[in-house]
């Protein structure tokens, strides 16, 4: 047994293990991650691609949803490439400085996709609710104001987090027993009082998850009382397709976020079926996103049909 006593002072390297207990098989899962990836990525890029160019989806439903795609590519990049270099070719040590830097983007970029998330909810409740003043509320001005504020709320909180880390000085270990760079994974190294960061990390996820999960079914309870009370069966039906997509992407990610969230603080899962799990919550949202709304949009279907199938026309 070797000393467990030791601390390292203001280490510069970290080391991650990529997924315990799974690394003889671990270059394999790769694969099905690297897949997840390329299916984000070619998704996102084509609505980024389509939302600008089809003036019928120039509505606020579908400007949030370019920048949720926008949110979702930056996931992507900012897990993906490292995960893939442990996994495949061992590269296991990051600076520390770079983990941390990892690490505020992922929890930005979550925080940034559950405000969408909670923007694309309340667009909806403007439609269906009070649908003559829909585009007088939702305004081109008052969408960008919208998407600043919740840029800013998600970077300013977060980025409290890797200041409170970089105040840490003594670590009993620089292994990181996770594929990626994040909070409660790089709290649990300190030799030295950390309610502080367990205390904020809580407090942050509550502000922006719970805030945001509170206010998103508070809508969705408006958004059916007034479909319920429509007095003919085709506009019920009319009025709840247009949330469908919504609701399937509101709870893919509210659901994986919070399993992910309480297994890891409050769970007795082994850490191999912890890390699984996390990673597929970040990587599976910004895979399905597109494919959901590419299936219930037909000017979405129509454009990826012309790309991939037909030629595009471009003498029209």
């Amino acid at each position: 047994m070797g000393p467990t006593n030791i601390t390292y002072l203001n280490p510069k390297t970290l080391t991650l293990i990529g997924i315990p207990g799974l690394e003889h098989v671990q270059f394999w899962i790769g694969f099905p991650f690297f897949v997840l990836c390329m299916v984000a990525l070619l998704g996102n890029f084509l609505l980024l691609i389509i939302i600008p160019t089809e003036r019928s989806l120039h509505q606020p439903m579908y400007i949030f949803l370019a920048v949720l795609a926008v949110t979702d590519l930056g996931m992507c990049i900012a897990i993906a490439p490292k995960m893939l270099a442990i996994f495949w070719f061992g590269s296991n040590s990051m600076a520390f400085d770079a983990c941390l830097t990892q690490l505020f983007f992922i929890h930005a970029l979550q925080g940034m996709e559950s405000g969408i998330l909670l923007a694309m909810a309340f667009d909806r409740y403007v439609a269906i609710c009070d649908p003559l003043r829909h585009s007088s509320i939702l305004t081109p001005v008052f969408l960008v104001k919208l998407i600043l504020m919740l840029a800013t709320r998600s970077t300013v909180l977060v980025g409290i987090v890797p200041i409170l880390l970089k105040r840490l000085q003594r670590f009993r270990s620089v292994v990181i027993v996770h594929s990626y760079c994040e909070h409660m994974a790089v709290v649990k190294l300190a030799a030295e009082d950390v309610r502080i960061n367990k205390s904020f990390g809580l407090f942050v996820a509550f502000a922006i998850l719970g805030f945001d999960i509170i206010f998103v079914f508070v809508s969705y309870f408006l958004i059916f009382r007034a479909v319920f009370r429509l007095p003919q069966k085709e506009a019920r039906l009319k009025a709840f397709n247009t949330c469908t997509a919504h609701i399937v992407v509101f709870l893919e990610f509210y659901i994986l976020a919070f399993f992910s969230f309480f297994s890891h603080r409050f769970g007795r899962v082994s850490p191999y079926t912890h890390i699984l799990l996390s990673t597929i919550y970040l990587l599976v949202p910004p895979a399905l996103n597109p494919i959901v709304y590419g299936v219930k949009t037909k000017e979405i279907r129509k454009r990826v049909a012309q790309i991939f199938i037909l030629k595009p026309d471009t003498q029209h």
